[in-house]
């Protein structure tokens, strides 16, 4: 879930006594063989030719790597592009590793039928999902775009390590969870705490924490009342009841479903079915319109049971940065995490795991989980750095941690974070630990940010910008600067801030600003956990 990625590895080297053809053939095999279980493992090195005579995708030749650009313009950047280049472009771009690899391992993949599933893109969603689908289909179908090097290689793989890859979660127990905000704050916000010690998970901060939540029980209910049918019937060996739980996405209606329900409709109801189906807004709610919406949208539209399941998708894991310092919290790991509740004409809508965590998990029950190890987001080996973090609300999640583990490990560097919130009297997060941690001389400055308090509204990059001077002599020190939370807007927002602190205090023009920045992203010394 960072913007900098460790590069693949390269199974069969150049230096093997293979050519181009049977080195490439070879390293797919290997890669395909193992998948997960060897971190960063692709088919072919990076801008190198598969058999098939197309160049892989690759995070460092990804001018569309940017999560604020729209599909569209990332498409016609990579118009003239490779197939598996074309298969990036239409990503989320963030790397966030909830599909289980980086942006460009998952196009490769794609391309070289290593991966079948196309709808592992969380933050891309549908739009993401109907791209790849139709760079599918003009790619020549299942046949046509496979490379020779993927079709000798064998369709299954391994399973990853236990504990470390989605395809091998284990269970842990959830231990408690903490409300973070005071009263009268807009959201809800939970500390939560998962025992670690009967499972194989070491991590160290900056990783992510998979988690398998499981869908509302009164929403199932609703939409199993809705079909018309009896929850305790048998599919697949489960009965619905369970299967809806546990194993189906009961969010965004998926276009399979539309599908469905217009063949059991006419008239105006099947085009405007068939419109949602093919991505249109007929009606202008399509983007509220989750699977219970889309069966009251078409009352007479009643499909059997087994086929309704057919056309959901799987429920998908959730990420969550880990908040937590193994070295200051042995054996346990902890989140940070939004509620999410909102209404929408009169019904009261959750967020799947955010609410699982939040409110429905009873305390010592059994969670299923896996480790999302960090690609590029990690505090410096030198322990002498400075460290700048900057993570409003949430997103303070790993600084947390870093803290922690900067506490446990006595580093010498300092530690500057700026966080912010709506309110400072109900929502500042562990305000008494940052402020211990203050005490003790490990924050060595603490910088925050009220949106809601004052007349005006006050972000982080607005602190950024009052403190130009010291935050430029820090990065111009050797600081390294850390960014975690919205991708799009956020983020985005901080990266600005940087290049006009590079220009207001450096003295740079506005090439040389923005190129300061890039530097910086190079070097390693940015690094991004964004969502």
């Amino acid at each position: 879930m960072t913007q900098h990625v460790t590069p693949p590895l390269v199974l069969i080297p150049e230096t093997a006594p293979f050519d181009p053809d049977q080195r490439a053939w070879l390293s797919g095999y290997f890669s395909a063989l193992l998948g997960p279980a060897i971190e960063g493992a692709t088919a072919l090195a990076p801008g190198e030719m598969p058999a098939g005579g197309k160049k892989l995708a690759d995070n460092d030749d990804a001018p569309w790597h940017d999560p604020s650009m729209p599909l569209g313009d990332r498409m016609a950047l990579a118009k003239d592009k490779s197939e598996p280049q074309k298969l990036m472009a239409a990503m989320a771009q963030q790397d966030c590793g909830q599909c289980g690899y980086n942006c460009a391992d998952y196009a490769n993949a794609l391309f070289l039928k290593k991966e079948e599933r196309l709808n592992l893109c969380q933050p891309g969603g549908k739009e993401t999902l109907r791209m790849l689908k139709k760079l599918e289909e003009e790619f020549g179908g299942a046949d046509g775009a496979a490379p020779a090097a993927a079709e000798a290689a064998p369709k299954e793989t391994a399973l990853g390590p236990l504990g470390y890859c989605r395809e091998n979660p284990v269970h842990a127990t959830f231990l408690s969870r903490t409300r973070l905000n005071a009263p009268g704050g807009e959201k809800e916000t939970w500390h939560i705490e998962i025992d670690l010690s009967d499972t194989p998970i070491q991590y160290v901060v900056g990783d992510s924490l998979g988690l398998f939540p499981a869908n509302a029980p009164a929403l199932v209910d609703a939409v199993i009342a809705e079909l018309g049918t009896r929850p305790e019937r048998m599919i697949g060996g489960k009965t619905l009841r369970d299967a809806l739980l546990a194993d189906y996405a009961l969010g965004a209606a998926p276009d399979n479903l539309y599908q469905l329900l217009s063949l059991l409709t006419s008239g105006e109801a099947r085009r405007k079915a068939q419109a949602l189906a093919a991505g249109e807004d007929p009606d202008g709610d399509a983007a509220y319109l989750d699977v219970l919406g889309a069966l009251h949208k078409f009352p007479g539209a009643r499909p059997d049971a087994e086929v309704f399941l057919e056309a959901l998708d799987a429920l998908q894991p959730r990420l969550y940065s880990i908040s937590s310092s193994p070295k200051m919290d042995v054996g346990r790991v902890s989140l940070t995490v939004d509620a999410v509740r909102y209404n929408h004409r009169s019904r009261l809508r959750l967020g799947v795991a955010s609410t699982h965590l939040g409110e429905r998990m009873p305390e010592r029950t059994k969670v299923k989980i896996y480790l999302q190890k960090a690609h590029g987001f990690a505090l410096p080996e030198d322990l002498s750095k400075d460290v700048i973090m900057c993570g409003p609300g949430t997103g303070i999640a790993p600084f947390r941690a870093f803290l922690r583990e900067r506490a446990a490990t006595q580093a010498p560097g300092r530690n500057w974070l700026f966080y912010g919130h709506q309110r400072q009297a109900s929502d500042f997060f562990y305000k008494d630990e940052l402020n211990g941690l203050k005490d003790a001389k490990v924050l060595t400055r603490l910088s925050l940010a009220w949106s809601r308090d004052g007349s005006e509204k006050t972000y982080v990059q607005d602190r950024m910008r009052e403190n130009g001077a010291e935050l430029w002599k820090w990065l111009e020190g050797g600081a390294h600067f850390y960014v975690c939370g919205d991708a799009k807007r956020m983020a985005k927002d901080v990266e600005r801030a940087i290049i006009d602190v590079a220009a207001s205090h450096g003295g740079k023009n506005p090439d040389e600003a923005v190129a300061y920045l890039a530097a910086l992203k190079k070097a390693g010394r940015y690094q991004a956990d964004v969502y």
